[in-house]
């Protein structure tokens, strides 16, 4: 038996509409929203509450650390995993492992400067629970919806993300005021029991059965990287991804650019991440409701050249008010870059395979983020911050041009149906 494809596994394709006409979405997207928002308001209130008690910038790093660490270690056991076993119990299991970390949380949280030690304890295994619940939740959602209305979808999962990014810090601040560290992880612990709660009403498609396991698990994942290497849209798109953001970011720098280019001091520099974000759902938002799919390979180099053309213009720019609008083109490029790339990727994974896939996508864009930012760093140091920002814009445009050339079919690709594997 061929491997299942898209077609075999989605849902019936329903008659034209929206995707959230769909109830099962609706359920999977609600579910999905608590979950996200309670990821980001218990980031930023343990990084506050692990400071507060330490007054040590060194105990923010090993927040971060005792996170990533697991994360690293398991992405690529985890998607063999997810390949392996149904998904949906995988993604109920996770959230309520990060509900058990919030309960832990709360308890320690009566500890004072003592309990540190058993926050950096439960961060690790909070950690192993996100290893799993990333890629599963990316694995799981062509069995929510009909595969008509899938792009539909991704655009709507991705505008969740970039308002969960705004909303959860500001969220966690005001709950943080009101009541301190344990009434935020009290609420982080209902939101992930409601999360799981509902994450049960979700209708998921049936997918054939997996073939049996066969060698090691080293072996297993070593196929999905040859699969991966093997197919030109996949290498590219995650590949684009992790290079344009690595090398072109500028997040990173927007305090120095606040401070010492524009002199807009800290209010100035909220604004500037804010255009971001207001970008990214602005177009999550268009396209979540009117979706394209004509063209889909050209139009995602050129959002990724225009991101890269934007950050250009942000970095030579003297005027708040153009490096304000700057920032909001790029944060719409990105979004409209990640929408295309999401879908083709979806679209080119066979059901057997998504585990695996999902897991290096999200190793790539957690590394393109992490370095990134490190990378923008070093730079500025070394070469001054405009030099250095003007450095990674030019960058992202090699980066654009070298991929276009590199990669032929991923740039021919017109609809996203035909990124799908063939029997």
């Amino acid at each position: 038996m061929p491997p299942s494809t898209l077609a075999d596994t989605a849902p019936a394709d329903a008659p034209p509409g929206s995707v959230y006409s769909h109830p099962g979405f609706l359920a999977f997207l609600i579910a999905r929203a608590v979950a996200v928002f309670a990821t980001q308001v218990q980031a930023v209130v343990v990084a506050w509450q692990v400071y507060d008690l330490t007054r040590d910038p060194m105990a923010l790093a090993y927040v971060g650390l005792a996170q990533f660490l697991p994360m690293l270690c398991l992405l690529l056991p985890a998607g063999d995993v997810i390949d392996r076993w149904p998904r949906k119990p995988i993604l109920a299991i996770s959230w309520a492992v990060g509900a058990v970390c919030s309960g832990g949380l709360w308890w320690l949280s009566g500890h004072g400067a003592a309990g540190v030690s058993g926050i950096y304890a439960v961060l690790v295994l909070y950690g192993c629970a996100r290893a799993f619940s990333g890629p599963a939740l990316q694995s799981l959602l062509p069995q929510v919806v009909p595969r008509a209305q899938l792009a539909q979808a991704i655009a709507a999962n991705s505008m969740l993300m970039r308002v969960a990014g705004i909303g959860g810090p500001l969220l966690g601040g005001v709950l943080y005021a009101l009541g301190g560290a344990s009434l935020t992880y009290a609420a982080c612990l209902a939101s992930f029991l409601l999360g799981t709660l509902l994450l049960a009403r979700v209708a998921v498609a049936p997918v054939a059965a997996a073939a049996p396991a066969t060698g090691s698990l080293w072996t297993r994942f070593g196929a999905g990287i040859r699969f991966i290497r093997s197919r030109p849209i996949i290498l590219g798109t995650i590949s684009l991804d992790l290079f344009a953001v690595l090398l072109g970011g500028v997040v990173a720098l927007l305090p120095v650019y606040a401070q010492e280019v524009l002199h807009v001091g800290p209010a100035g520099l909220g604004a500037l991440r804010s255009a971001i974000a207001l970008g990214e759902v602005a177009a999550g938002l268009y396209l979540s409701l009117r979706p394209f799919n004509r063209r889909v390979g050209r139009t995602m180099f050129v959002a990724v050249g225009l991101f890269g053309v934007a950050n250009l213009v942000f970095a030579l720019s003297p005027w708040f008010w153009l490096s304000f609008s700057a920032l909001v083109v790029a944060g719409m490029a990105d979004m409209v870059s990640v929408y295309i790339r999401s879908a083709l990727v979806q679209f080119a994974t066979p059901d057997d395979m998504r585990g695996r896939v999902h897991s290096v996508n999200m190793l790539f864009i957690g590394s393109s983020n992490e370095l990134g930012e490190f990378r923008a760093g070093t730079s500025a140091a070394w070469l001054g911050v405009v030099p250095a920002a003007v450095a990674g814009g030019l960058c992202t445009l090699v980066v654009v041009g070298a991929w276009a050339w590199a990669f032929r079919p991923l740039r021919l690709v017109d609809r996203f149906e035909e990124a799908e594997p063939r029997p």
